[in-house]
């Protein structure tokens, strides 16, 4: 995996996921699967990874909700949580766009990026997607590697 940078010219991540929400706004409605490949494509990340992610957050459903037992809530399909509600919330993000299946696609992507940004490009930075704890990352990361040899093997990326 290489490290993604953000491409959005402007000020800031906040003016990139900005200048992106308002893009997905204007785009025809189009299949999960297109805003998945087309958010890890714009990311720089390998769309079977994103898949993989998204098939392990909400079974590739847009509308799913979860509750946590740290109070939490993970919305639609890549599952983004609300602690992320103020990061987003500064870009221009609402919790209720989420549901859109784009928006939420690029949100996922966009923190996925971050991670390996941060945390450089290692399965680490996948867990961290979902967990904080060592433990809880090496056994998401675990999790989302043998969904990511599935679908290889499947070749379902485009």
């Amino acid at each position: 995996m290489r490290s993604p940078q953000l491409r959005v010219p402007g000020k800031g991540w906040a003016n990139s996921l900005f200048v992106l929400f308002f893009f997905l706004l204007a785009l025809s409605t189009a299949a999960r699967a297109d805003c998945l490949d087309d958010a890890a494509i714009y990311y720089r990340l390998d769309p079977n990874l994103v898949r993989a992610i998204a098939w392990h957050e909400s079974g590739m459903r847009p509308l799913a909700i979860n509750r946590n037992s740290n109070g939490s809530v993970d919305v639609g399909l890549m599952q983004i949580n609300s602690t992320w509600f103020p990061t987003l919330a500064r870009a221009g993000i609402a919790p209720e766009h989420l549901w859109n299946a784009c928006v939420n696609a690029y949100v996922g992507a966009w923190i996925l990026s971050s991670n390996i940004a941060r945390i450089g490009p290692n399965w680490k930075a996948v867990g961290a997607y979902n967990a904080t704890s060592p433990e809880k990352q090496l056994r998401y990361a675990n999790q989302i590697y043998a969904r990511w040899q599935a679908l290889q093997r499947a070749g379902a990326s485009h």
